[in-house]
């Protein structure tokens, strides 16, 4: 199996298919290189390269005790970037992933990266603060932290509704199947209790602002897809700040798309990023 190997060691699992220009994607917390599979296997039918990488503590990498700060998995992505030798490549970073690519960015530069499409990412900032009134109390990440502890696979099926479903969602009316949302429930408990709790801590409470403003200095084409029913990096929190902070960069919202927009909306998402590459 292909690994990169990190700074500290850590082995770094992803997945290499095709050829052509390189997409290379950073995915939501909990979930890992898998939850591409209907978005990458048509890019690749398509003639693109798709690399899809599990982040540490997640899926087939190590699972370190440390390194979950945006730093880290940034140089994480380095690691990755170097090992598969890209060039011109589409980065597109996926809630928490975008995070870290905007911090990529800062501290890495534009060497092997042409492109970058955030989607549903948790830019520009997410954690209420003086200079950020507009974020949420810091009492939802406590929140957060407690049913995590508690029962980390009961938060996992309590969440699914919300996840798929936006605000209107229900488990009895899942926008996918039942087992499409129990393997994805599944795999975002294949990572460590560390991890989960760690990566929610950070993008929640990392300020990446100045690295939206290195990425809009980087003179880099970007896309920004949103959809308006995300609970997770929700739309007016998230996605309409962000594209304040890049107003040069095309701004999709999909309608009645939630945080899973991967899973629901993919055959769209696959279009957008299609067309994005090929731009």
């Amino acid at each position: 199996m292909p690994f990169a190997t990190a700074a500290d060691g850590t082995a770094l699992y992803y997945e290499d298919w095709g050829r052509g220009r390189p997409l290379v994607f950073l995915g939501t917390a909990m979930q890992n290189s898998r939850m591409w599979e209907h978005v990458a296997r048509p890019l690749v039918e398509a003639g693109l390269r798709c690399i899809t990488v599990d982040r540490r503590g997640h899926g087939r990498s190590d699972w370190p005790w440390d390194g979950y700060d945006f730093d880290t998995l940034a140089d994480d992505l380095a690691a990755i970037l170097d090992r598969t030798d890209v060039a011109d490549a589409v980065l597109v970073g996926y809630a928490m992933g975008g995070g870290e690519t905007v911090r990529h960015l800062s501290r890495h530069g534009t060497e092997r990266v042409g492109a970058v499409a955030l989607v549903n990412s948790v830019t520009p900032f997410m954690c209420r603060t003086d200079d950020n009134p507009e974020g949420l109390d810091p009492s939802v990440f406590d929140g957060i932290v407690a049913e995590l502890m508690a029962d980390r696979a009961r938060w996992v099926v309590d969440a699914a509704a919300g996840f798929f479903g936006g605000p209107e969602g229900t488990v009895e009316n899942l926008p996918v199947s039942f087992e499409h949302a129990r393997w994805l429930g599944y795999m975002a408990l294949d990572c460590s209790s560390r991890a989960a709790l760690e990566s929610y801590r950070t993008l929640f409470t990392t300020d990446l602002r100045p690295d939206v403003a290195t990425l809009r200095s980087s003179g880099l084409p970007v896309l920004l897809i949103h959809g308006d029913g995300d609970l997770g990096a929700p739309l007016e929190l998230c996605g309409m700040r962000t594209a304040r902070l890049l107003p040069d960069a095309p701004f999709v919202v999909y309608e009645g798309a939630a945080h899973g927009l991967f899973a629901t909306h993919a055959d769209r998402l696959v279009a957008d990023l299609l067309k994005f590459a090929a731009s």
